[in-house]
């Protein structure tokens, strides 16, 4: 069994650089920042902070699904905010996705690229059967 494997699961938006959407280390799983990308058409898609927040997280959710795991495995993750007025309503779909499983988190207030609002990553632990 490889100890360090790089992910790239179906259905998540192809990386913009030299990166791995995510990688296995043995039962942790770090995912890549993610933005507002339509994993369809692997464009970006800005919208309010509250329809990008929902698109990224969406992307790390079809990313841990795609190497076993779930939201509810998520033990750290990194909200990096271009914005610190969009806290609240970026928490308000944040809570929807994560509810009671609450991972430790970090949010960070940054400029970006373009009218990138968010971007997200995550470490999950899920240990392989």
């Amino acid at each position: 069994m490889k100890m360090i494997e790089r992910l790239s699961p179906p259905g998540s938006p192809a990386p913009r650089g030299p990166y791995s959407p995510a990688v296995r280390a043995g039962d942790f799983i770090f995912v890549s920042g993610q933005l507002a990308v339509d994993p369809e058409t692997n464009q970006y898609v800005p919208g309010d902070i509250q329809q990008e927040t929902r698109m990224t997280l969406n992307n790390i959710k079809r990313i841990l699904e795609g190497a076993g795991a779930s939201m509810a495995d998520a033990v750290r993750v990194g909200v990096f905010l271009s914005e610190g007025s969009d806290f609240p309503k970026m928490n308000e779909v944040y809570t929807e996705f994560f509810g009671d499983a609450k991972p430790a988190r970090t949010t960070i207030v940054c400029k970006f690229f373009a009218d990138i609002k968010v971007e997200i990553d995550c470490v999950a632990y899920k240990p392989q059967s």
